[in-house]
C-alpha cells in the first residue's frame, strides 16, 4: 500500500470484510483510495482481477482509474479487471445472457436521438399526438424505466393523461422487442429484471462478482442502486464511495438518499471520512464548509486542506448583465498578461446557459480563447449519425430508428407516403419495418414503382448482409456503393465543405479500427462495433474533454468533477442561484449543493459576481444577492463594485492593477 496515504484513505484500503460507505469530501482523493484497495485486493487479499468489479459514472473515470491502476499493477496481475460505466458493465452482462433476456443475436441499443423518433413516430400514429410532446413523453418513459415502473403499473391510472402515457410507453416497449433494440435506460433495467426472476443468473454472477467498487454513489438512481445490491448479494463485499455534499442531480433520477438505503440493507455497515482535500486553500473549504453546514440532510463532513490558507473572495457587484460579463473578461486578460497564467486556468460558472451568451461576447471582443460546454459533439454530427445508423442496420436490419434514417440517404426516391404505408402495414403486424417491408402483404399496399424502390434497397441491404466479410472493409464497401462522398458533395455549396464531411467519416472508420485492435482478440466483430459505439456516442458528451489553452465556461452541473486554479460564479443572486423555480425545501438544498460543487471548483481563488439590476422578461429588475453569500461569514469576503464602500488606497490599487494590465497588453 502506498505510505503517502493519510490514516483515513488507509483504512478505506484496507477494509475488505463487509460492505463498506466511504463518504469522500471534494478532492479528498476518492480515485486514489479505489484505485490503491483494487491493488491491495490483488496483492493481499488474494481476489483475483476477473473477479473484482469497478463502476463509474463517466468513461473519462474509468480510462484514468484504468491508467492508474496500470501504473500500479503489472500486466498478468490484472488481466480480467473489470472498470467500466455502469451501463457498459450493463451492456457485457446483456451479452452474455441475451437469450435469457429473449434477445436475439445481433440486438442493437439505440441512443436518444433514435428513441426519439420511435416515440415520434408512435406519437404520430396515436390519438394523443396533438397533446403529448415526444420529448416529454421521453423524458417520462425514462424516468419510469428508471424508477423500476412497468407500463401496467399506470394503466389503469385515474388521470387520463398518465394512463395515455402508459399506453404509448407500453407500445414502445413493444416495438423495441420486435426491433430486437434496447434503449440506454434498458442497459441496466434490463440486467436487474433478470437478475431479480432468474435465481441461476443471479447466482452464477454473485459469484463471478467478488468484489464491487462503486464511484459517485450519491448519483445512482433506484436501476442503479439495485442492480448493485444484486450483483452483491447477502454478502455485501463492495466498497461504495460517495459525497452526498455534491448530490446535483436529482432532476435526471440521481437518488441521494440510497447512501441511507445502504444502512438498510446492509445493517453492518461501515462508515469511514475522507476530509482532508488536497485540491483547496482553507479559505475556499471554510466557505464551502460554512455554506453545506445548512444542509441538514446530509452527513457532516468538514473539509481541510494542508495548501494554505488563502485569501478572501471578492464578491463583484456589477450595474448590470453587460458590466459583469465585462468585468470577469477584462481581469481574466490582465491576469493572464500579468502573471503570465494560462487561460486553461480560469472558469467562468454560472447556474445556466443562458448566462453565457454576454460573457461569450465579452471574451471574444478581446480576442480571448474560451470553451462552451455544450458544443457540438462529434457522434451529434449528420453524417456520423448517418454511419452509424448504416452499422446498426448491418447489424440488425429490424432497427427501425436506422432503417428511417438510412432509407432516403443518399437519395432513392420513397417518399413520406409509402413509409406512412409501411408504417401501417408494420404496426398491424406487430412486425418492424424491415419485416414489413420484404413482406408479401406489402405489395397490395403500394404501387408498382413504390414497391420496386423499397424491394431494391432491402435486396441492396440483404446482399450487403449475407457477405459481410471483416467489419471495417464491409462498412467502406457500402459507403463506396452507395457514394456517400458523392453524396455530401449534392448537399454542401461547397466542395471544401463536403470533404471536411466526409474527412469526418473517415476519422471515423479509423476510429472503428482503433477500438477493434484494442479488442482482447485483437478484433471485433459488426454487433460488437455496433454496441461499443453507441455507448461511446451516448455518453460522448458527458465525458467530453477540453486539452486546449481556454477559458472554461461551463454551468455548475457540468463543472462537478473538474478543477481550475481560478473560478468565477456568476450570477450569485436570487431567482439565479438558487433559482426561482427551486424554492420549496428539497429542491433549494439541492440548489445549495450545486454552489458547493461552484465554490469547491478553485483551487486558488474564487470570485463571486452578481449585478444590482438585470433585464428580465423585458423589464429591469433590482437584484437581491444571493442568500447563500449570507451563510460565508463576513470575513471570507471583500465586496468590490457597485454601491460599494471602498478605501481609497484599495481603489487607488485597483486602478494600478488596470492599468499595469493595459500596458502588458500593448508590449505583447
Amino acid at each position: 500500500m502506498s505510505d503517502e496515504l493519510n490514516p483515513p484513505q488507509q483504512a478505506a484500503v484496507r477494509h475488505v470484510q463487509g460492505p463498506l460507505l466511504v463518504l469522500a469530501g471534494a478532492g479528498s482523493g476518492k480515485t486514489r483510495v479505489i484505485t490503491e484497495k483494487i491493488v491491495h485486493l490483488v496483492e493481499r487479499a488474494g481476489v483475483a482481477a476477473r473477479n473484482i468489479y469497478a463502476v463509474t459514472f463517466t468513461n473519462k473515470a474509468a480510462r484514468e482509474m484504468n491508467t492508474r491502476i496500470a501504473a500500479r499493477l503489472p500486466a498478468e496481475r490484472r488481466r480480467g479487471l473489470n472498470v467500466s460505466t455502469f451501463h457498459t458493465l450493463g451492456l457485457n452482462f446483456i451479452r452474455q445472457e441475451f437469450a435469457a433476456l429473449g434477445l436475439r443475436p445481433g440486438f442493437t441499443v439505440m441512443d436518444a436521438d433514435d428513441s426519439f423518433s420511435l416515440i415520434k413516430n408512435l406519437l404520430h400514429q396515436s390519438d394523443h399526438k396533438d397533446v403529448i410532446e415526444p420529448k416529454a413523453l421521453q423524458w417520462q418513459i425514462s424516468l419510469w424505466k428508471n424508477e423500476l415502473l412497468a407500463p401496467d403499473s399506470f394503466l389503469t391510472h385515474a388521470d387520463e393523461d398518465i394512463r395515455a402515457q402508459a399506453q404509448l410507453y407500453a407500445q414502445y416497449q413493444q416495438q423495441l422487442a420486435a426491433c430486437n433494440a434496447l434503449d440506454f435506460d434498458d442497459l441496466i433495467g434490463r440486467p436487474v429484471a433478470l437478475l431479480r426472476q432468474d435465481d441461476a443468473v443471479r447466482e452464477r454472477w454473485q459469484a463471478r462478482v467478488r468484489y464491487l467498487l462503486v464511484d459517485e454513489y450519491q448519483d445512482t438512481n433506484t436501476t442503479q442502486y439495485e442492480f448493485v445490491r444484486l450483483l452483491v448479494g447477502k454478502l455485501g463485499a463492495f466498497t461504495a464511495v460517495g459525497d452526498d455534499h455534491q448530490s446535483i442531480y436529482a432532476w435526471r433520477g440521481a437518488r441521494p438518499e440510497n447512501l441511507h438505503r445502504l444502512a438498510e440493507d446492509f445493517p453492518s455497515l461501515s462508515h469511514i471520512k475522507l476530509e482532508q482535500n488536497y485540491r483547496s486553500v482553507n479559505s475556499v473549504l471554510d466557505a464551502a464548509n460554512h455554506l453545506i453546514a445548512k444542509d441538514t440532510t446530509t452527513h457532516a463532513k468538514r473539509l481541510w486542506s494542508a495548501i494554505g490558507a488563502g485569501e478572501a473572495h471578492r464578491v463583484i457587484v456589477c450595474a448590470h448583465a453587460e458590466e459583469e460579463a465585462e468585468r470577469i473578461a477584462t481581469e481574466i486578460l490582465q491576469q493572464h498578461f500579468r502573471q503570465q497564467t494560462d487561460y486553461r486556468q480560469f472558469a467562468v460558472l454560472f447556474r445556466g446557459n443562458h448566462q453565457a451568451r454576454l460573457i461569450e461576447q465579452a471574451l471574444r471582443k478581446l480576442n480571448i480563447p474560451y470553451t462552451l460546454t455544450g458544443g457540438q459533439s462529434f457522434f451529434d454530427r449528420a453524417e456520423i449519425k448517418d454511419a452509424m445508423a448504416y452499422l446498426k442496420l448491418l447489424v440488425n436490419p429490424h432497427d427501425d430508428a436506422a432503417f428511417l434514417r438510412v432509407i432516403n440517404t443518399p437519395r432513392r426516391e420513397i417518399g413520406t407516403a409509402t413509409l406512412e404505408k409501411l408504417g401501417q402495414h408494420a404496426q398491424e403486424w406487430r412486425s418492424s419495418l424491415f419485416a414489413a417491408a420484404t413482406s408479401i402483404g406489402i405489395a397490395s399496399r403500394l404501387d408498382a414503382r413504390a414497391h420496386e424502390r423499397l424491394h431494391r434497397f432491402t435486396d441492396w441491404l440483404h446482399g450487403i448482409r449475407s457477405n459481410p466479410g471483416e467489419a471495417l472493409a464491409t462498412l467502406r464497401r457500402l459507403f463506396a456503393d452507395i457514394d456517400y462522398a458523392g453524396y455530401l458533395r449534392t448537399q454542401e455549396a461547397s466542395t471544401k465543405a463536403a470533404d471536411r464531411r466526409w474527412q469526418h467519416i473517415e476519422e471515423w472508420l479509423d476510429w472503428l479500427e482503433k477500438i477493434s485492435r484494442e479488442h482482447e482478440d485483437g478484433t471485433m466483430n459488426l454487433p460488437a462495433l455496433a454496441q461499443r459505439m453507441t455507448l461511446l456516442g451516448i455518453l460522448d458528451q458527458q465525458t467530453r474533454e477540453q486539452d486546449s489553452n481556454a477559458v472554461a465556461l461551463l454551468t455548475l452541473h457540468a463543472a462537478k468533477g473538474l478543477e481550475f486554479n481560478h473560478v468565477y460564479l456568476a450570477g450569485m443572486e436570487e431567482d439565479t442561484l438558487p433559482h426561482r423555480d427551486c424554492q420549496d425545501e428539497e429542491r433549494l438544498a439541492e440548489e445549495r449543493r450545486l454552489c458547493f460543487v461552484g465554490i469547491t471548483r478553485a483551487r486558488l481563488s474564487l470570485t463571486f459576481t452578481l449585478c444590482k439590476r438585470r433585464r428580465r422578461y423585458g423589464e429591469w429588475r433590482e437584484i437581491t444577492p444571493s442568500r447563500f453569500l449570507d451563510d460565508i461569514p463576513e470575513s471570507l469576503l471583500a465586496w468590490q463594485g457597485v454601491g460599494i464602500a471602498q478605501p481609497k488606497a484599495a481603489s487607488e490599487a485597483q486602478a494600478r492593477d488596470h492599468l499595469a494590465g493595459i500596458m502588458a497588453m500593448l508590449k505583447k
